[in-house]
């Protein structure tokens, strides 16, 4: 079932949504050379309890885990996609890191991921970046009333695609609203005029996941959580929460 969320729940989401992106800023702060993953959760846990705000990723343990999520962010480096747990590693030159965040604040949740690089950036990565970027930007734009999942799937995927870039297969965009996963799922890569149609009142998490080989395979780690592209290559991921109403897209997590 899809909730719509009335104006007033909207301008309330948008707290837990500045939550998220402050935390965010702050785990990128905390992203030089030598910093472990852990010190990014934790620059962005301080964040989390000085607004007051919970978790939702924090204890997290849906059917496929094997243990509860152990972190407020997903830190995920290099070759991981998504969900990797923060641990002791310590980020060096060049790295790709992909940070995931959400909070709790009010009753509502907000989500939201940012890519970047650490130290001296490879070229090949700014694009790739760049692109997720850009895939987020499109389907954000067509998450408008009258138009359809299948919109913005196609408009991130047709940026994705034109690239060279593979599409994480079975993971894309959810809902969001009083929990972190709702109704309707969202699609990376899809066909226009396709699939439910966008109304006023809907909040989406739209979360482009490009992989840079082209591939769309990816592997999970012995984590249970941490999944990585099959080919070694790199991949970004980049998410905001959208609230879709009467006068166009409304992004809740950015600062």
């Amino acid at each position: 079932m899809v909730e719509l969320k009335t104006e007033e729940s909207i301008n309330a989401m948008r707290a837990p949504g500045r939550v998220v992106a402050h935390a965010l800023a702050a785990a990128r702060e905390a992203a030089a050379v030598g910093a472990s993953l852990l010190d990014l959760d934790r620059a962005a846990r301080a964040v989390l309890a000085e607004a007051g705000a919970s978790s939702p990723f924090l204890g997290y343990r849906p059917h496929f885990a094997p243990v509860p999520f152990p972190g407020v962010v997903c830190a995920s480096v290099n070759d991981a996609i998504v969900h990797g747990i923060p641990d002791d590693y310590r980020l060096r030159d060049g790295d790709l890191v992909s940070i995931d965040c959400g909070a709790e604040l009010g009753g509502w949740v907000g989500d939201a991921a940012v890519s970047f690089t650490v130290g001296r950036p490879r070229p090949a990565d700014l694009r790739l970046i760049e692109t997720a970027e850009a895939a987020l930007a499109a389907g954000i734009a067509a998450a408008r009333p009258g138009n359809r999942i299948g919109d913005i799937a196609y408009a991130i995927g047709t940026v994705c695609r034109t690239a060279g870039y593979g599409i994480m297969e079975d993971f894309g965009g959810h809902g969001v609203g009083r929990t972190m996963h709702e109704d309707p799922g969202v699609p990376n890569e899809g066909r226009p005029g396709r699939g439910m149609q966008l109304r006023p009142g809907m909040v989406l998490a739209i979360e482009p996941m490009l992989i840079a080989g082209g591939t769309d395979e990816y592997r999970c780690d012995g984590d249970g959580w941490t999944l990585r592209t099959v080919d070694g290559s790199r991949a970004a991921h980049v998410e905001h929460t959208v609230a879709i109403t009467a006068d166009g897209p409304r992004i809740l997590t950015a600062l």
